[in-house]
């Protein structure tokens, strides 16, 4: 009898093949999918409380900051109009002074001029009526001369003050006061000297005497 340890099972290749297809391969476990909260995809972040302090502070300061700057420009608008304006008051004052200037030098020239006229003028009034012809045109070459005198007045706007009607302190100087019997009280009786004015402005006075 054969020994039963030396016997051996063979296998054929059917029964291989069996075991090889057999073989099953245990899948392995898929990572688990968290779930997304409903609502959106996204978690909302949360911003602290002191980040939303921060930039509530931070703008204040910028508004504060721009408030400030405005005032500052205002002011310094304000200091530029200033001064714009005493510039343009300076240079007005100035005008005004240089012209008050001229005036009184020409005043001061034409006041000169007065007395010649005067003295032309008293020497017309007691030239005799019965003079000669050839005495007669001297006088009349003075009289021309008298007349352009006046008209360089009159160019620069120097006319005779009247002192026929009532006495006017403003342009007028009394030297007497006296009763007359022909002239209303505070009218003028006569003028001793002419009197003139510089536009509006007194020249000389006239000296007159006035009826009580």
């Amino acid at each position: 009898m054969p020994n039963q340890d030396d016997t051996t099972t063979e296998r054929t290749p059917e029964a291989t093949n069996f075991e090889t297809e057999t073989t099953v391969t245990t899948p392995e476990p898929e990572p688990a999918v968290e779930e997304q909260p409903e609502g959106g995809d996204q978690e909302k972040t949360e911003v602290p409380e002191s980040s939303e302090k921060d930039e509530d502070d931070a703008i204040s300061a910028l508004i504060a900051e721009l408030a400030e700057a405005k005032k500052l420009a205002d002011q310094a608008q304000d200091q530029a109009l200033r001064a714009q304006a005493e510039i343009q008051n300076f240079r007005r004052r100035k005008e005004r002074d240089t012209t008050e200037r001229i005036a009184q030098a020409n005043a001061r020239l034409l006041r000169e001029v007065l007395p010649v006229i005067d003295d032309f003028e008293r020497a017309f009034a007691n030239v005799p009526a019965d003079i000669s012809e050839e005495d007669n045109a001297w006088v009349e070459g003075f009289r021309l001369i008298l007349r352009k005198l006046q008209m360089v007045l009159e160019r620069e706007g120097v006319t005779a003050i009247d002192a026929s009607e009532e006495f006017d302190p403003n342009w007028h100087e009394a030297i007497s006061v006296e009763p007359h019997d022909e002239v209303s009280s505070g009218h003028v009786i006569a003028e001793l000297q002419k009197g003139y004015k510089l536009n509006d402005k007194i020249l000389r006075p006239s000296i007159v005497r006035v009826a009580q």
